[in-house]
């Protein structure tokens, strides 16, 4: 069987110097923190995508502004190309219960100061090392991450 090939987005939503991530958990198989994110349906636009994800993931609606990373996953059976895009908060209120993805395992949602991430593993890996250096110099052009395996 071929590998699927799939495009998704993601948002780096910064509030008050804190960035919005969710928690994806399923007992025995991960346990991880990621900014919200999703693949691309059809006929949306990448920067649409980061909104809608957030929206259903969150519950925070936002303004997707520059593109930040561009990354490159595998997996045994896909590989995906992730656009992550700053973007800001500009209303709602925190809500993982209306997410349509019920597969998702997302158990909760909370904003995080870079001096106080959750434990576990973070993503994507610059918000636990240089991103907050990006966003101070600007993010003048999309920043392309080495590729790297899943974790789900």
């Amino acid at each position: 069987m071929a590998a699927v090939h799939r495009i998704a987005c993601g948002a780096l939503v910064i509030r008050n110097d804190k960035i919005l991530l969710v928690h994806h958990y399923r007992p025995g198989i991960h346990d991880l923190w990621i900014a919200p994110g999703g693949g691309l349906e059809p006929g949306e636009s990448l920067s649409k995508a980061a909104e809608r994800e957030t929206l259903e993931e969150t519950g925070i609606r936002t303004s997707v502004g520059h593109l930040a990373y561009i990354e490159h996953l595998f997996r045994a059976d896909q590989s995906s190309i992730k656009f992550w895009f700053l973007a800001d908060p500009i209303g709602g209120n925190l809500n993982i219960a209306a997410n349509p993805a019920t597969d998702e395992s997302i158990v909760e949602a909370n904003w995080f100061a870079h001096d106080a991430l959750p434990d576990g593993p973070v993503f994507p890996e610059p918000i636990g090392a240089r991103f907050w250096d990006d966003l101070a110099a600007g993010f003048a052009a999309p920043i392309i991450l080495p590729p790297r395996i899943a974790r789900f």
